[in-house]
């Protein structure tokens, strides 16, 4: 009888990692809309051996896998994912300088490299603090904030390519950026990434970024559940400005709501599934596009068979 791929996946992996590897493991807490069942594995890689054994079960199984960071884009189905989800280990949390340039690894979060940045009295970052994601998360989205994105910062950034079984070094300007997108190798792992910024006075480094903290507080949902914009923003307009013109604050699905903060926000309340925030999601996207003809693209990520 044929072993099914996650199971074959599975012993490949306990040959590696051993009990570290965890099955039926709950995704909910490691996203920020604290929402979604398990995974069938999942595993926090702590160095370059273990980004070998991953590639090599999931290539030679076929076993489906996702990778997180931070989980604040993420909107997990309510059956879980699967196949195997991964996520870079505290080893992959550091930050090194040379001269005006941080190199830091994927696990780093963004507001705590942005404060390094800030320790240094290097200028570029700021932004960075508004941004509740991974280092790594972030170079693969281009994230930004407050007018500013990651493809403004970036030198390099180091991907880990399953397929190859092998990281290789990327220039930024190489890597296809656009809004909120990147062509970076997939399947692959941002283990690392080089940011060229610029001295500055760290008074008004710091300025900024209690500027950004304090609009983040003024105009989003913090205290709720929810993954931060839900939608881009389409060319020349803004996605809240659309929602909130259709009505969108007023619109509910199950124990998912629209934010009254801000419209590009869905607030996951008490007894929501992730099937209420994607039906609440496809709403607002039919009722845009029949008023605007514009098509809401979404920023969050979908793990696993949501709707």
């Amino acid at each position: 009888m044929a072993v099914d791929p996650v199971t074959a996946a599975d012993r490949l992996l306990r040959a590696d990692v051993g009990e570290r590897l965890r099955t039926d493991y709950p995704l909910a807490p490691l996203t920020s809309f604290r929402l979604g069942g398990p995974a069938a594995m999942y595993l926090e890689i702590e160095s370059a051996a273990e980004l070998a054994a991953v590639a090599r079960a999931v290539t030679e199984t076929g076993t489906p896998f996702v990778v997180i960071g931070k989980g604040s884009n993420l909107l997990v189905a309510d059956d879980g994912f699967p196949g195997l989800v991964v996520r870079l280990g505290r080893a992959y949390r550091w930050v090194a300088r040379d001269g005006d340039r941080l190199r830091a690894g994927g696990a780093m979060p963004l507001p705590a490299l942005a404060g390094v940045a800030l320790t240094h009295g290097l200028g570029g970052l700021e932004f960075g603090v508004a941004i509740p994601a991974s280092v790594g998360g972030s170079v693969r989205m281009n994230a930004g904030a407050h007018g500013h994105s990651m493809d403004e910062v970036l030198e390099t950034i180091e991907v880990f390519e399953l397929g190859a079984g092998s990281a290789r070094s990327i220039a930024a300007t190489d890597a296809g950026f656009g809004y909120r997108t990147s062509n970076l190798p997939e399947p692959g792992i941002v283990v690392a990434a080089t940011f060229g910024l610029r001295p500055e006075e760290p008074e008004r480094i710091r300025e900024e970024m209690d500027g950004a903290r304090a609009w983040r507080r003024a105009t989003q949902p913090l205290a709720e559940p929810n993954c931060g914009s839900v939608f881009k923003n389409p060319p020349g307009d803004h996605a809240a400005r659309l929602i909130d013109a259709v009505g969108g604050k007023e619109l509910a699905v199950g124990g998912a709501h629209v934010s009254e903060k801000h419209a590009n926000f869905i607030v996951a309340g008490p007894g929501a599934r992730a099937r209420d925030v994607h039906a609440l999601m496809s709403t607002i996207q039919r009722l845009v596009r029949d008023r605007f003809d514009v098509v809401l693209e979404t920023e969050v990520r979908l793990v696993g068979s949501v709707a």
